[in-house]
């Protein structure tokens, strides 16, 4: 089951780039695939997403595959930075090519809310700051409160007074050839739980303190600051429609650890993304695995946090 390197840059060509913004309290996470690029999907599972580029994960799209995903603080306001990442691939050659027009690479995008939740002035990533975050890349890449990890929390249920720090986590696996990672930023209105159902970051019982009518839900000021997003890589032969059932499952591998989830106040986005370098014995295997890496990347999250 073991692998040399735990991280999702277990999975041969993905490398992991962050910059970290401490003047605002945010910051902004690059993957990088190799310069054949991913096959890639998607699952939304939130109701407060923030994206950019997503349709080009839809199996039936003409573009068949990604060059990087960028994760980013400041809401909406962070997924300009993302021209950040087109511009360093595109220097580079990298993106789907257009004749004499050079390349136009591809780059799914997604963000948190964390706007204020460090207490300091607001701001939020440029294309500069991606553009450093791809220098930045490399297979050991650090955890926990660096890059869009630096401004997430969870356990916001019962108010912002009641956040705990989070972060960002990875793990991997491998079985045979096969291997499965996993990259997680946690920043959920619910609470992260371990495998015994014990809390291990959070203060309140979320779901019991919404269950008997806690919280005003209307009141944005509360409950809006909340996305988990995560990529699950893969070495192994999947298709786009096995991409995509590939994210559906890791999906509901977060909900065994972060209660509530996937709520109106969430923005949660899964990608999950191929290599396509080695057969699989089933796209179940691929999920079997996934289902293991991705609880303990949520872990790793909020405890390197």
């Amino acid at each position: 089951m073991s692998t040399a390197r735990t991280n999702l840059a277990a999975v041969p060509g993905i490398s992991v780039g962050h910059t970290t913004i401490e003047t605002h309290g945010t910051g902004c996470t690059v993957v990088l695939g190799p310069e054949t690029g991913l096959r890639a999907a998607v699952c939304m599972r939130g109701r407060a997403t923030g994206t950019r580029e997503l349709d080009v994960m839809d199996p039936r799209h003409l573009v068949e595959r990604i060059d990087a995903i960028l994760f980013t603080g400041g809401s909406a306001l962070g997924l300009g930075a993302a021209d950040g990442v087109m511009r360093w691939l595109r220097e580079r050659g990298r993106g789907l090519p257009v004749g004499d027009k050079g390349t136009i690479p591809i780059v799914p995008s997604a963000v948190i809310f964390d706007l204020g939740n460090a207490g300091k002035p607001l701001g939020w990533p440029s294309p500069d700051d991606a553009y450093r975050a791809c220098d930045n890349a490399t297979a050991d890449f650090a955890e926990g409160r660096v890059g869009v990890g630096r401004g997430a929390t969870c356990s916001k249920a019962a108010g912002l007074d009641k956040m705990v720090p989070a972060g960002i986590g990875s793990w991997a696996a491998r079985f045979g050839d096969v291997i499965v990672s996993a990259l997680v930023v946690v920043n959920a209105v619910g609470d992260v739980r371990n495998a015994r159902g014990e809390l291990i970051a959070g203060t309140v019982d979320s779901v019991r303190y919404l269950a008997e009518g806690g919280a005003p839900l209307g009141d944005p000021d509360r409950l809006n600051r909340n996305t988990t997003l995560a990529v699950i890589a893969t070495n192994a032969d999947l298709d786009r429609v096995q991409l995509q059932a590939l994210a559906q499952s890791g999906s509901d591998a977060l909900a065994r650890r972060i209660m509530p989830y996937g709520t109106l106040f969430d923005g949660d986005v899964i990608f999950a993304v191929s290599t396509w370098a080695v057969p699989a014995k089933s796209p179940l295997q691929v999920e079997a695995i996934a289902s293991l890496v991705v609880p303990e990347a949520v872990e790793r999250a909020v405890r390197h946090g």
